[in-house]
């Protein structure tokens, strides 16, 4: 398939923006609020459907776009963007509905709004967003396994007893590993401040 416009490698990503998994990964943002709407109407079923269907998306999309060549700066947003306000969604029905406690959501969001207080000063030094890394993906991984499985447990009998502690394990493993991988960040962001910060007084004219 042939992309609008140049495209580029994972290590170069390109500008073009209309290409199948840029698509898919709009999609799954597209289907955040079906998702959010299911779970708070409790149609847990059709929201584990559609949980599905974005996690079977968002490994087609990444497949695709790796294999022709079509990694682009917007997919490296999307990607994890569609992946944040699915946990989201998933963390607000769910405590709505008492499903799980609000502490969980505020430990998760608490996470989040470390990472997006850390996009100005990389705004300010040119830099855009720093790529996902595994331990992120990891941690992510974990949490969208998590949701199902405790929304599984709410049906009650044999599958329920088995799912609500499997999806508890998920969920603090998850919650763990997102915040270490969220202090990494936060430590690439601090060393990449420290190097600019040693340039500026290492280039001729600094202040002495």
């Amino acid at each position: 398939m042939r992309s609008a416009g140049p495209v580029g490698t994972a290590e170069h990503p390109g500008v073009a923006v209309l290409t199948l998994p840029n698509a898919l990964s709009a999609l799954r943002v597209l289907l955040v609020p079906v998702f959010a709407a299911l779970i708070l109407t409790g149609h847990d079923l059709w929201a584990l459907a559609v949980l599905a269907a974005s996690g079977a998306s968002d490994w087609l999309d990444g497949r695709l776009a790796r294999r022709w060549q079509q990694v682009t700066r917007l997919g490296q947003v999307l990607d994890p963007a569609a992946d944040r306000l699915f946990i989201l969604a998933a963390l607000l029905g769910m405590a709505l509905r008492d499903l799980v406690p609000w502490w969980l959501v505020a430990v998760v969001v608490g996470r989040d709004l470390l990472l997006l207080a850390l996009g100005p000063p990389l705004a300010r030094m040119g830099h855009g967003p720093l790529p996902v890394s595994d331990l992120g993906k990891a941690a992510t991984f974990a949490l969208l396994y998590a949701f199902p499985l405790i929304l599984l447990s709410s049906v009650g009998g044999p599958v329920g007893a088995v799912a609500r502690p499997l999806g508890w394990a998920f969920a603090l493993w998850g919650a763990c590993l997102y915040w270490w991988a969220g202090l990494r960040y936060a430590a690439q962001v601090r060393a990449l401040l420290r190097a600019r910060d040693a340039q500026r007084a290492a280039s001729p004219g600094a202040a002495s």
